[in-house]
Parts: C-alpha cells; sequence; structure tokens
C-alpha cells in the first residue's frame, strides 16, 4: 500500500501509469487542475508526471493496483475487477 499522499516520483507514477492514459489519473476536482483550464489545455504527459509528482493531490483517487490491472477514482465495476481478482 502507497500513501499518495505522501507523493511519487516521476518514475514511480510512470511506472504506474504504463501504457494508459496519463489524462486518466489526473484529479478533476483539483484547483491546479482548473486553473491550469486542463480540461481545454491537456498537459503533455511529461508535464503530467511532474505536475503530480510535485502536487500529489492532483492524482485521482483510489488507485487500486493488482498486477498488470490498475483502477482509477471511484469506478465501482473496475475497483471490483482489480479488488476481486
Amino acid at each position: 500500500m502507497v500513501d499518495l499522499g505522501k507523493g511519487l516520483s516521476v518514475e514511480q507514477l510512470d511506472a504506474l501509469i504504463g501504457a494508459r492514459d496519463h489524462l486518466a489519473f489526473l484529479n478533476t476536482r483539483n484547483a491546479l487542475y482548473r486553473e491550469r483550464r486542463m480540461k481545454a489545455s491537456p498537459p503533455s504527459r511529461q508535464e503530467a508526471l511532474r505536475l503530480m509528482a510535485a502536487h500529489p493531490n492532483l492524482i485521482k483517487r483510489p488507485v487500486a493496483v493488482r498486477g498488470e490491472s490498475v483502477a482509477v477514482g471511484f469506478d465501482p465495476d473496475g475497483l471490483s475487477a482489480v479488488c476481486d481478482a
């Protein structure tokens, strides 16, 4: 178990996200997300990783990982698939 409140490094985030869409890991309710108007102008993968490493609250929660399966945010089906596997 990882405490996302303490943050992850750019390298750890890159490994966690893998080949998935980095935008799915951004917390759209975060003030920085809104201030930077990320919905209209999404950050590049590298910029998103840097921002999430510097601002852990920008990472959408919960993040559930089991093997290669990852569920992000409140997704009952995704969480069930990861947690019940």
